[in-house]
Parts: structure tokens; C-alpha cells; sequence
């Protein structure tokens, strides 16, 4: 049903002070995590190769060694989704509305309501991060897993046990980090550079981060990780992850992606058979990830 005037009793009298309901806007927290490029398929892949392994010791007279086991090991499959949203005004509610800059067919706010839907996709991808996705492929496990499979052994991007954000845990996960390799067994050590919290872990963080001295301890110590320069970019707090207790590292390695296929757009006529005023928008695009490399994060459950 549209928009009536049953819906906007006040709006029709004169001597209203004011009509709230509209807020500043937030701005969208997705870009501190996702990379963002642009598509013109239905489907983007990404796929991950494997290249060669450490050289080999040569013996006077013996032949070279030969590694032809380079090739194609793991396919990302990122598939958009299509938001669309829209609302109807019957015309008279139009014409004896008072306060049309306030509450009018442009003024429903469509371009919010999309900023934080897509926040809330771009959270999911590490709200479901220890989930497997099958939609995504990959290497046939989670995007955060303990074993994530190359030609040589496995890599972990999350600990053996998940365990509560402490100084303690990020010492650990910051040292793992570096223990990352390619599919060949080539060393690829990442590096942190951004933590990801919830609001929950907000104050733990900046405690770790950020104090000058160990939290926590009667000790003098230096703070270790401020004093290296870890996490150069800092704390990045989303509003949008469901757990309190989940925490990412996001290393230097390329992985999250968002990719925009058809931009934010509106329209906007008039029904010929009852002259209601329809308003829509839409957009399509996707929030994915291609490498796991790209992050680090523990999923305690209390």
C-alpha cells in the first residue's frame, strides 16, 4: 500500500515546529577493509597459481633440477547480488503535505539505506569466517582456517585454539603471520597492518595498542608492538560484526574485495491508473575475498 494521508495526520496542519527522524549520516566502515574494483561480468574468478619452489643444490656434472608442477590450484568465485528498495506516495498525500522538503518523494533517505546495507555484507564476510562457503570455493576451506591447504603442507590464519583479545594473543597471531606461504613453499611473511574489532573490544585494543608501556603489569616494560610499529594503520572498530569477541588482523597481502557491477541509481514516475508517485533504487555489486592471506582472525565464542 502507498504512502497515504492517513500515514502523515501532523504533516497536515500548519505550525509544526520541526520533523525529526532523519540523523546525520555515517560514514560507510566497508572501505577500511575491502579493496574496491569495478566488474563487467556476472561472475568475476580469481584464481590462485602455484610457481616455483627454493633451487635446488647442483652437483659438478649432474643435471639441473626440474620443477614443472607450477599451474593452477584454487579458483575465488565472486557472484554480485542485486539491492533494490522503493516506496509509493499517493498523490494527494503529496499535494497536502505542508512539510514536502522534509518528508517527500526524495526525501526517504533510499542512498542511506543502502550505504549501511552494504556494510552489513561486507561484515558478513568475516562474521562467517570460520564458516565454509561453498559458493566461494577457494581452497575448500573457511576464509579463517588452521590448515589451509598448499603443495607442500598447510598455512594457518588462525590459531589453534581462538582465544580472547590480550596482548598475548596478538604477540601470537602477529608471529604466525610470518609463517605464511605460497603454494610452491615459498616463504610470504605478512605483515599486520590494521586491527579489526568490535565496539566490545574498542577499549582492550587502544589499551594494547596504543598505551606506551605493557598493559596490565607492574613491570617497566615497553610496549612491543608500539615500539616496533605493528599496525601502522591502526584500530578499525565495525559497528556491523555480531560477535563481541571476534578480532581480525588485516595483513599487508591483497585478498578482501568489494567489486561494483551497476552503480547506485534512482528513478522515479507517476502510475498512469492512480497517480501514486514511485520511487526505486538499486544497485549491484559484491563483497568476497581471493586469498586468505589476507587476514588473520581468532573466533572465541565468550
Amino acid at each position: 500500500m502507498a504512502v497515504n494521508l492517513a500515514s502523515i495526520p501532523p504533516l497536515l496542519l500548519p505550525g509544526l515546529r520541526a520533523i525529526t527522524g532523519k540523523y546525520d549520516e555515517i560514514p560507510s566502515e566497508w572501505p577500511e577493509i575491502f579493496e574496491k574494483g569495478t566488474s563487467k561480468m556476472a561472475v568475476e574468478r580469481t584464481n590462485e597459481v602455484r610457481f616455483m619452489p627454493i633451487a635446488q643444490i647442483k652437483n659438478e656434472g649432474a643435471p639441473t633440477t626440474f620443477d614443472n608442477l607450477s599451474g593452477s590450484r584454487f579458483t575465488y568465485i565472486q557472484q554480485h547480488q542485486v539491492l533494490s528498495l522503493g516506496y509509493a506516495m499517493t498523490r494527494e498525500m503529496i499535494e497536502d503535505n505542508l512539510y514536502k522538503d522534509k518528508f517527500g518523494p526524495t526525501q526517504n533517505n533510499l542512498q542511506l539505506s543502502f550505504r549501511q546495507t552494504e556494510d552489513i555484507f561486507a561484515a558478513n564476510v568475516l562474521n562467517t569466517a570460520g564458516t565454509y562457503n561453498s559458493a566461494v570455493g577457494g581452497d575448500g576451506k573457511a576464509m579463517c582456517a588452521t590448515n589451509h591447504p598448499i603443495d607442500s603442507g598447510t598455512y594457518a590464519n588462525r590459531p589453534s585454539t581462538d582465544t580472547d583479545l590480550n596482548e598475548t594473543a596478538l604477540e601470537s597471531a602477529n608471529i604466525l603471520l610470518r609463517y605464511f606461504q605460497d603454494q610452491a613453499g615459498l616463504k610470504t611473511p605478512a605483515k599486520p597492518i590494521k586491527l579489526v574489532v568490535p565496539p566490545q573490544l574498542k577499549y582492550t585494543a587502544t589499551r594494547i595498542l596504543e598505551t606506551e608501556l605493557r598493559v596490565g603489569t607492574a613491570n617497566n616494560d615497553v610496549n612491543a608492538m608500539r615500539k616496533v610499529g605493528d599496525y601502522k594503520k591502526g584500530i578499525v572498530v565495525n559497528d556491523y560484526l555480531t560477535s563481541n569477541f571476534f578480532w581480525f588482523i588485516l595483513t599487508d597481502k591483497k585478498g578482501g574485495l568489494y567489486l561494483e557491477r551497476a552503480p547506485f541509481e534512482t528513478d522515479m514516475q507517476v502510475d498512469f491508473s492512480t497517480d501514486n508517485i514511485l520511487v526505486k533504487a538499486r544497485k549491484r555489486f559484491s563483497f568476497s575475498y581471493y586469498d586468505p592471506r589476507w587476514i588473520f582472525g581468532s573466533l572465541p565464542t565468550s
